[in-house]
């Protein structure tokens, strides 16, 4: 059986794993500083958040027990299982949506 040829830093083999090694460390190195000054550049920068409405007024006395918005309606989850959309520049109730389990 034929040996390995040993150099000067042991086997032929394991020269060229220690290069792969080091060279996989040093990918993982730079994407993870990639990821993460990604994240510090664009977090702080994100979209201002839509102004909340100072007060809602629900119908019948719903209890709310969710809300979303968007820029131009938001919506209430009420515990009678109905979603309410409001228009967010009149405040106008304009959909009213029942939850139905199946």
């Amino acid at each position: 059986m034929a040996e390995t040829p040993e150099g000067p830093m042991g086997p032929a083999g394991l020269r060229v794993l220690k290069i792969m090694v080091f060279a996989l460390t040093g990918t993982m190195i730079v994407g993870l500083v990639t990821i993460v000054s990604l994240l510090v550049i664009r977090l702080p920068g994100s979209l201002p958040a839509a102004p909340l409405p100072d007060a809602i007024i629900l119908p019948g006395g719903e209890t709310a027990v969710a809300f979303t918005a968007t820029a131009r309606w938001y919506a209430v989850v009420t515990a009678g299982d109905e979603i309410l959309i409001y228009d967010r520049a009149s405040g106008a109730l304009r959909q009213r949506i029942a939850v139905t389990a199946e």
